[in-house]
């Protein structure tokens, strides 16, 4: 792909070389040529080693553990490619960390959805190209454009083939009931929520269901799962109040800590996951499901690069 003679190149920091060569298949193109390492003292390198002056460029890194550093290989790259005259460079960011804390719930919270924004920008992105942010007003925190993929329709496809009877989605929390109903209306499916309190972070309890799931095959759907403690309680519940089958998705598989033990002893069925974050081989079960999101961004990549509409991908 060429348009006006600027080329189109693709790099990736560590957190996502797969998924970066990936994306580079579906395009047809090589993945640009980069070195990213660290000095002695822990310091990250950086080595850009083709030209890009000119080049519509795109930096694919999730900010996921250990997201300091993944996040600081980004920033670096991109200051790099900007100080190499890059002529457009869109930070590729699948999973965008530091998201959860995008307000000040109590006195003296910090905003690190807004200073991740703000140092991006600082670094020299020109726009950046995301999925599924913990909360979308996040777009609002970035002076450059946002592009907001999304990843319920390819789970809601996967769920497709499964044709799974009396089906109802169930949203996890008050917070996610967007997305649940977002996947209820790909499958054609009523929804129901758990209405849960939690006393600290990472620590859930649940308190009702609100909806009829007796007798029904349930999904639980939420954008990341982190220490599995809300899905695993979550699917429980959902067991003890009459359902039949659970299975579970997210768009970010964070999976720390307790998480794969949780998993491994819950009642889920399946987890369906996208590849936003690689999820190393020990992390990898029997009733995990991998869907990769690469085919959905190089559409995107494409799309940005030919400056035509992203958001005919969910039309």
């Amino acid at each position: 792909m060429n348009i006006n003679g600027c080329a189109i190149k693709v790099f990736a920091g560590n957190a996502s070389k797969d998924l970066a060569t990936n994306i580079c298949e579906k395009l047809g193109v090589k993945l640009g040529d980069a070195e990213v390492g660290s000095f002695s003292d822990g310091e990250i390198s950086v080595n850009i080693n083709e030209t890009v002056r000119g080049a519509d460029v795109f930096v694919v890194q999730s900010t996921c553990a250990p997201v300091n550093r993944h996040l600081m290989e980004l920033l670096i790259m991109i200051d790099a490619l900007k100080r190499a005259s890059a002529g457009r460079i869109t930070a590729v960011v699948p999973y965008y960390g530091y998201a959860r804390q995008d307000r000040k719930a109590k006195a003296r919270d910090p905003i690190t959805a807004k200073l991740v924004a703000d140092i991006i920008t600082a670094s020299g992105a020109d726009r950046v190209l995301v999925m599924d942010l913990h909360a979308p007003q996040i777009q609002g925190y970035f002076n450059i454009p946002v592009d907001h993929l999304v990843g319920v329709p390819f789970l809601a496809a996967y769920f497709k083939k499964l044709k799974i009877a009396d089906l109802v989605v169930v949203s996890p929390d008050l917070g996610s009931v967007t997305r649940a109903r977002s996947l209820a209306n790909h499958l054609d499916a009523p929804i129901a929520i758990i209405d849960k309190r939690r006393p600290k972070a990472n620590v859930s309890e649940i308190m009702n269901i609100i909806g009829e799931i007796h007798g029904k095959n349930v999904i639980l759907v939420d954008d990341l799962i982190d220490t599995a403690g809300t899905i695993t309680q979550g699917a429980k519940a959902l067991k003890d109040f009459g359902a039949k089958e659970v299975y579970a998705c997210c768009t970010h598989p964070v999976l720390s800590g307790p998480a794969i033990d949780r998993i491994k002893n819950s009642v889920i069925k399946e987890l369906v996951i996208l590849d936003t974050i690689p999820v190393p081989e020990e992390k990898k079960l029997d009733n995990i499901k991998i869907l990769s999101v690469a085919p959905l961004f190089a559409e995107a990549i494409k799309r940005i690069y030919e400056n035509m509409s992203v958001s005919k991908l969910f039309d």
